[in-house]
């Protein structure tokens, strides 16, 4: 896949990017490994039906690193150095739920090359599960880069 990144100078207060993932119990499985949050909420269902969520639900952080992703990415992409994040989690992000994350530019420091982003996830029922400010040094220099996507596979069962 082919990255291109935008530069702070063509970055406009406004401009948005998103992406759209569906949860699956590899995905849940694949961060618990990767993170070595092993806590049970997440990964085993019994436990997890006599929560006030009554089912596993996803790593807040899986969620949020949806916004990470689209900075290094898309908006600014490659050469993007995240500085800050600020983080609120409103909602349970469920194994099927399928969850949009957008970021927006609110805001240009012209001195410094920052920019600000609000961050937003949402389910499939439009409720916003996480939101948040992200500040970001953009890149000044145009970037292309071909990149590989790893792939991770983990089976789509929990215990």
């Amino acid at each position: 896949m082919m990255l291109e990144n935008v530069v702070f100078e063509a970055i406009e207060i406004g401009q948005n990017a998103s992406i759209v993932r569906s949860v699956k119990t590899s995905d849940v499985i694949g961060f618990a490994a990767l993170t070595g949050d092993c806590n049970p909420i997440h990964l085993n269902e019994e436990y997890a039906k006599n929560t006030r969520f009554h089912g596993v639900v996803a790593h807040g952080m899986w969620t949020a690193a949806h916004i990470s992703a689209l900075i290094g990415t898309r908006l600014p992409g490659p050469g993007s150095i995240y500085l800050s994040q600020e983080l609120k989690f409103v909602a349970p992000v469920m194994i099927g739920d399928i969850i949009t994350t957008k970021v927006t530019v609110i805001d240009k420091d012209f001195e410094h090359g920052v920019i600000t982003l609000d961050c937003q996830c949402t389910n499939q029922k439009k409720q916003e599960v996480v939101f948040g400010i992200a500040t970001i040094l953009a890149p000044k220099e145009k970037q292309y880069v071909d990149v590989n996507t790893p792939v991770i596979e983990a089976f789509d069962k929990i215990s």
